[in-house]
């Protein structure tokens, strides 16, 4: 594939930035390598010959600005995104280039949603937040079983991880998020967010083989109750993760993932299985992959290509589901995701 222009990769040297810059490589773009580390650039660089790193920090907008010169869009990669984002999608505007993150912290994307939608319109541009694993994925598929339907009653998530060894940024944003909050929980009900003290229940969820029934967290609740009421009309979204999965996370001494495969991934698997519910119909579509971290890299190239290449639906600041054509999407993934055929049911 011919080189098609420089992205920006902020964040470049953290887990999910190196699935991203190797991403990005593969597909024919010159990543440009950004951070506020910069002996964590040098080092990158020799992984990377013949690819540009120039340091930047939050703190100093002169320096991002300088770092995006010349940048068709930017990826950002770097938690916690409640102290990257803002200044990353600021300098991103002044550039006048489209910019995508991987953020799951749900007041993060709050945030992007709330304090950027009119700049970013008014710009013409395109900002994209959640554009992972979480966030992005679920909007994804949720969007694709919705199908004709321009509402719906419900929206439940299930996570079948079958282990999640996080990484140093995914504890450092949860840490943001649970100050942020004041140790509550959060979930998305009556149409807004609502903060709560409740325990959260121990269920079953009837995951698609051969996954098949997996205890689940209930409201175990992930940046998909921003992404998706911010374009469908559904007043209920809960989102599940499975119990082994939860207590890998929330170990007093969690363990990082470690690469199995020439890409870097870890042996993790998922199924993630989105179901929407219409007064007594339900529809119903899932996904299975490897390694969280690199299908979010997958999901944020992808999504950045789509924009360069004129294939969106909107501008502004918007989610996977509403920016993309979902279905189309998701078949982009088709060599890393295996998809389960959008099914129909009565209740």
């Amino acid at each position: 594939m011919a080189t098609v222009g420089n992205v920006a990769v902020y964040g470049a040297y953290g887990h999910t930035g190196r699935f991203v810059v190797a991403e990005l490589r593969k597909r024919g773009y010159l990543p440009l390598l950004l951070g506020r580390d910069r002996d964590k650039l040098r080092a990158l660089v020799r992984d990377h010959p013949n690819v540009e790193a120039r340091q930047a920090s939050v703190d100093d907008p002169a320096s991002l600005d300088r770092a995006l010169n010349g940048a068709y869009a930017v990826i950002n990669t770097a938690g916690p995104f409640a102290s990257t984002t803002g200044a990353v999608v600021k300098a991103a505007l002044r550039a006048g280039i489209p910019y995508v993150d991987v953020a799951a912290e749900i007041e993060a994307n709050v945030d992007t949603f709330a304090h950027f939608a009119e700049p970013a319109r008014a710009a013409g541009t395109v900002v994209v937040p959640a554009m992972a694993f979480y966030g992005g994925l679920g909007d994804l598929l949720v969007t694709t079983a919705m199908g004709d339907w321009t509402a719906a009653d419900e929206v439940r998530v299930a996570y079948g991880l079958s282990n999640w060894h996080p990484t140093g940024g995914t504890l450092a944003s949860g840490v943001v998020s649970a100050q942020r909050r004041g140790g509550r929980r959060v979930r998305f009900t009556g149409g807004q967010l609502r903060y709560h003290d409740d325990a959260l229940p121990t269920l079953e969820w009837s995951f698609p083989a051969p996954l098949g029934p997996q205890s689940v967290i209930g409201e175990f609740t992930m940046a998909d109750v921003v992404t998706i009421p911010s374009h469908l009309a559904v007043p209920e979204v809960r989102t599940y993760m499975t119990a082994k999965a939860a207590s890998d996370l929330l170990s007093p001494d969690p363990t990082a993932p470690t690469a199995v495969d020439e890409r870097g991934r870890s042996a993790q698997t998922f199924v993630v299985d989105a179901l929407v519910r219409s007064g007594d119909t339900e529809r119903r579509v899932a996904a299975a992959g490897q390694d969280i971290y690199a299908i979010s890299a997958l999901l944020a190239v992808e999504a950045v290509d789509r924009i360069l290449t004129g294939r969106i639906r909107a501008t502004g600041v918007v989610s996977a589901g509403a920016v993309f054509d979902s279905p189309d999407f998701l078949d982009a993934l088709s060599a890393h995701l295996t998809l389960y055929a959008p099914a129909e049911t009565r209740i």
